[in-house]
């Protein structure tokens, strides 16, 4: 009896404990509350930017301004639309170009955190590859993914009777599980639930860079520029944390219809 009455009550928090993502309206875990792990974003975030270096290159770096503030206006515009301003409570949007010529990359941690680094750019090509890859990313912080990531290994690690005390007594492994939550690390165990997450944010930031006056059509364009990139040598699908450059070309395809019904010159 006992066992049943605690399952019911792990069930019943499970339950309790979630969330609705924006624009595609799936439910997701949410064990950890946005303040907790956008204090923690902030923290990691400035570590990085201090490590740096920033970009020298103003043009380039008030390009990645100007496009990330015109996305962040239309996902506030959009949330308020929705009745969800309050979802981006806490939100201190920043963004920034990091100086390398080797990692071609960028990010958003929870809280509207945005680095592009210098290596992308080329890839990018102009505005309309930055804002494909400006909308994903923030997507990634609007559908509270590392949120989502990060209870998922909260509750893998301590079970949903134990993690509100692992997080004041064990903040070592608390901070780890933020580390891989929003990223930084790896665990094959989340590779499957990674692919679905870069596939809802490639929706979403089709959606979001739409509303924000960018060409969504553009976007499988810039893809397909990553995709010769790697020239053939991307990990198969079922080990990459991210989907098939194929994968993906044809799930925006398919997406860009709805993303044109948002978009305005």
């Amino acid at each position: 009896m006992i066992r049943k009455i605690a399952s019911f009550t792990i069930l019943l928090t499970a339950l309790y404990a979630c969330a609705t993502v924006p624009v595609t309206g799936r439910k997701q875990l949410s064990l950890v509350s946005s303040a907790e792990i956008n204090q923690m974003a902030a923290q990691q975030y400035q570590e990085v930017i201090k490590k740096g270096p920033l970009s020298t290159n103003l043009e380039q770096t008030q390009q990645i301004k100007t496009i990330g503030v015109r996305i962040q206006k239309a996902v506030e515009q959009y949330m308020a639309d929705k009745g969800m301003s309050d979802q981006l409570a806490g939100f201190n949007w920043e963004f920034n170009l990091i100086q390398d010529d080797k990692t071609v990359n960028a990010w958003c941690m929870p809280g509207g955190k945005v680095a592009f680094y210098t290596a992308i750019l080329p890839i990018c090509k102009d505005e309309l590859g930055i804002a494909v890859v400006m909308g994903h990313e923030v997507a990634h912080a609007i559908a509270n993914h590392g949120r989502e990531r990060m209870s998922q290994g909260l509750m893998a690690e301590f079970g949903l009777s134990t993690i509100g005390a692992a997080m004041g007594q064990n903040p070592t492994a608390t901070q780890q599980i933020f580390m891989q939550a929003v990223g930084m690390g790896t665990n094959v165990g989340m590779l499957k639930f990674s692919r679905s997450h870069e596939s809802e944010a490639d929706h979403m930031g089709l959606i979001f860079m739409a509303m924000a006056g960018y060409d969504p059509s553009s976007a499988p364009k810039f893809w397909e520029r990553m995709a010769t990139l790697s020239g053939g040598q991307q990990p198969p699908e079922f080990l990459s944390t991210h989907p098939s450059h194929e994968t993906r070309i044809k799930d925006l395809e398919g997406w860009i219809p709805e993303a044109m019904t948002y978009y305005k010159k």
